[in-house]
């Protein structure tokens, strides 16, 4: 598999314009539509580009659109910020860095500052979603990491994922748009593509999605689970970006203060102290 090329640019114009209605674009909606979004020739009007023109960008026979056509079709597809700078990546307007891979290597101190969270589960994590450090409660979140340490992996190939995953639809929705975010910034990463190309043969959920060209970040968002010795938690995740390793992302969980989550979190807390202990 290559990197991107602008066949992915048209792909992922055509998939964003099928996904707004013309009631979001602000549109009339009345006759008879072929397809379920925009047309060409609405997204063209939207954007103030002729429709020549963007078909020619849907049929990647433009190479070079400026940053302000780019900046008026992501306003015309209501691209959130993160879609915003996949597209600008994907027109070539966004450099990417081509020096060294990015490094697996997770920085002593911040496994240290893990460590020190005994109720708080913390993962760091790459691209490619290979879980390259957790704490002691993480491990016993998911399961000591029975399946994978890929969490792209757990979620579409593992069979005790929609139990685990009590919202599983959107935890996979919101991976894919994840893993295309990362796969925008790092197109050769071999890694990256090797998920990639394994999830593809592997998961008809996980190609569908990916082929909805859906790229966002993590952000503030609440997880429920259904673990097997502790039973049901909803945990409210936060992820930040590792600035001293570009590539590397730190994710940790906590439960509302005096809830039943948290009563479960201490246990789970509890229990994997007491595996560590005998380990």
């Amino acid at each position: 598999m290559a990197g991107m090329t602008r066949s992915d640019l048209g792909a992922y114009l055509r998939a964003r314009r099928a996904q707004v209605t013309p009631d979001e674009a602000g549109l009339p909606s009345t006759g008879y539509r072929r397809v379920p979004g925009l047309r060409r020739e609405e997204v063209a009007s939207l954007a103030g580009v002729s429709v020549d023109y963007y078909i020619r960008l849907e049929q990647g026979r433009e190479r070079s659109p400026s940053a302000q056509v780019i900046d008026a079709l992501a306003a015309a597809l209501r691209l959130g910020e993160d879609g915003r700078q996949h597209l600008f990546r994907l027109a070539g307007l966004s450099p990417r860095a081509r020096t060294a891979p990015a490094s697996d290597r997770v920085d002593p101190s911040l496994l240290q500052l893990m460590d020190a969270w005994p109720h708080n589960p913390a993962i760091v994590y790459n691209r490619a979603y290979d879980v390259l450090a957790s704490n002691a409660i993480a491990d016993a979140l998911f399961d000591d990491w029975s399946h994978s340490r890929n969490l792209m992996h757990i979620v579409f190939t593992d069979p005790a994922a929609r139990a685990f995953y009590r919202d599983w639809h959107d935890v996979a929705r919101n991976s894919v748009a994840g893993f295309r975010l990362g796969y925008g910034e790092a197109p050769d990463d071999p890694r990256v593509r090797q998920v990639l190309t394994e999830l593809l043969e592997r998961s008809p959920e996980f190609a569908d999605l990916w082929a909805r060209h859906d790229a966002r970040g993590k952000a503030l968002e609440r997880k429920r689970f259904h673990h097997r010795q502790v039973g049901a938690l909803t945990l409210t995740m936060q992820s930040f970006a590792v600035r001293s390793s570009p590539g590397q992302e730190l994710v940790v969980y906590h439960a509302e203060p005096t809830s039943a989550s948290s009563e479960a979190l201490i246990l789970l807390g509890s229990l994997a102290a007491t595996s560590r202990q005998r380990t």
